[in-house]
């Protein structure tokens, strides 16, 4: 079954989100930072009257920030858990990815890589798929994120 996924970059390399996880894509601006979290977290941001946290996805995958300039968005992604902001280099297209397409890899039974759900194998690209709902469960950090959000809602 075929799967329509946002593509970005980090780093040099491709990975895709499905879009039925995607709220919108938007600049990267207006980030509160908030001491004390992990160092993938750059802060918090309002979308659409709700506070969410904005998480670096190259530091989470290669241990180094992003670099801020005119192509770096946030991709908006809700989950059960959690909304939140996956900041990336560039939010390069939507693209429909056949099914055929679509492999399992080895890595994705690493704990700290189950988040890469498949790699897409196309003609002249290899994406990897991440599922954000994965991503959650392995992320440190997270559960603090929530119960923060969860007091900056009562306050207000």
């Amino acid at each position: 079954m075929a799967v329509t996924a946002i593509v970005f970059n980090a780093g040099q390399e491709e990975y895709a989100i499905p879009v039925s996880f995607v709220i919108s894509i938007e600049k990267y601006e207006n980030v509160n930072p908030v001491p004390h979290l992990p160092d993938y977290i750059k802060g918090v941001v309002k979308s659409r009257g709700e506070l969410i946290p904005v998480l670096d996805l190259a530091y989470i995958l290669y241990n180094r920030h992003i670099q801020n300039d005119d192509s770096v968005r946030m991709i908006v992604i809700h989950t059960e858990d959690l909304s939140f902001a996956l900041l990336v280099n560039e939010a390069k297209e939507i693209l429909e990815i056949p099914g055929n397409a679509l492999q399992q890899m080895g890595l994705v039974a690493y704990h700290k890589t189950k988040y890469f759900s498949s790699i897409a194998n196309l003609e002249e690209r290899i994406i990897t798929m991440m599922d954000p709902v994965s991503m959650l469960e392995v992320l440190e950090g997270i559960k603090e994120i929530k119960d923060y959000l969860y007091e900056q809602k009562q306050e207000a």
